[in-house]
């Protein structure tokens, strides 16, 4: 590791965090306490501490789920669908209402930096707004027919059970994305978040939990949550009681769960892999294609799908612009991500660190010049990954830049 320095923020104090966790899901009115079990430890990327240890769902309970799933949709899927948006509608104020916790709990447990924490829990806000608004828009067409006195009606119908599994990079948005949406249709939903960020999940599923127990139209186990690793997601891609699977992550997550879901001639959505790139021409506005640039490359330090990758400067001005991007990605503040000054946060673990430092290799090794990349020595944080921004020049399109490398 290297030696602290000016651009370093400090981190909050030892066993500070798991103590906060337990604070905020106490502020959110919710508990943890039938969750908790000795399966799968929780660790927070700020520090490496354990925040909370849980029990995972097996194969029986999973079982259990579904058929409460099927259960809850049969009941569901004949509420008028205004009534059903009603439910997305109040559960959009709770979270509105609940913004700062719900942030400052996805900050510890996944370590994007508050502002981008803040953000996607306004995602949810927003997308809870839009299903609103589809609940009274679920259209058909009137169709003419060629037969007199009969017409042609078209209707939309809800599907069954949705199971939803999320990656750990966006631990509520995406599970909002797809099950709010699926609520107001008139489906049920199971969802299987990341194992690196169960706890988000809970606090969001739980939520929506407590609304739904207020709301006389709606079924006991109309949302679920599942705890557990990949095994937990294969069960949900190949249960014949999922009518439709929604999986984020990995390509070749996405083509084991595609395989799955396909071959009992289910459904799938995936959203996979991602190898962005820009193009900076010398007629762009410089100053505005920095920023953008530092921001994609960097903002949830590059674990996302949507995150620059490849950048293609026109060669006229492409040496003061990797001078200027050089040393703006250097002057970064990284640090712990609960403080609002900070730019870049940690990586997840050690797993994604190592990919990082094995793509930066491969560049290297196929002619690459590398700047930045190192891990960065903040005090108390040994078991924390927290790395300097890297800029690759390459010589060629060589492998590695067709690669995707998640950080």
């Amino acid at each position: 590791m290297n030696a602290i320095d000016t651009s370093i923020s400090p981190r909050p104090a030892p066993g500070a965090l798991a103590s906060d966790v337990a604070d905020l899901f106490g502020e959110l009115g919710l508990s943890l306490a039938e969750d908790l079990g000795s399966d799968l430890g929780v660790f927070s990327p700020i520090d490496g501490t354990e925040l909370a240890t849980l029990k995972k769902h097996r194969s029986a309970d999973m079982d259990v789920m579904v058929e409460n799933a099927q259960n809850a949709f049969l009941a569901w899927k004949q509420v008028p669908a205004p009534h059903r948006g009603e439910l997305v509608r109040r559960y959009g104020q709770l979270v509105r209402e609940n913004k700062e916790a719900l942030s400052r709990l996805l900050t510890i447990e996944n370590g994007k930096i508050l502002t981008e924490a803040r953000g996607e829990v306004q995602e949810v806000i927003d997308i809870c707004e839009y299903a609103v608004g589809l609940s009274r828009q679920l259209f058909g067409l009137t169709i003419a027919s060629e037969r007199a006195e009969h017409r042609l009606t078209e209707y939309w119908h809800p599907l069954g059970t949705l199971g939803l599994i999320s990656a750990f990079n966006f631990p509520a948005a995406v599970w909002a994305w797809g099950t709010t949406v699926a609520i107001v249709c008139g489906d049920s939903a199971i969802w299987k978040p990341s194992e690196k960020t169960p706890l988000t999940a809970l606090a969001f599923g739980k939520l929506l939990q407590k609304v739904a127990a207020d709301y006389a139209f709606a079924p006991d186990h109309l949302v679920q949550v599942a705890i557990g690793d990949a095994e937990c997601g294969a069960i949900i891609a190949d249960h014949p009681g999922i009518a439709i699977v929604s999986a984020t992550g990995s390509v070749r997550m996405g083509q084991d769960v595609g395989v799955r879901v396909q071959r009992r001639f289910g459904r799938s959505v995936l959203e996979l892999g991602g190898n962005n790139a820009a193009i900076v021409a010398p007629s762009a506005d410089i100053g505005l294609a920095l920023r953008g640039t530092v921001f994609a490359a960097t903002g949830t330090c590059g674990q996302r799908c949507t995150s620059l990758r490849r950048l293609i400067v026109h060669d006229s001005i492409r040496a003061d612009f990797v001078r200027r991007l050089i040393a703006t990605t250097a002057s970064l503040r990284i640090g712990s991500p609960l403080i609002d000054d900070t730019h870049v946060g940690p990586l997840i673990d050690k797993a994604a660190f190592d990919a990082m430092q094995r793509a930066l290799e491969q560049a290297r090794a196929e002619g690459g010049i590398v700047h930045g990349g190192e891990r960065i020595d903040i005090e108390g944080a040994a078991d924390a990954y927290y790395v300097r921004p890297a800029i690759v020049e390459m010589p060629a399109q060589s492998d590695i830049v067709c690669e995707e490398t998640f950080a």
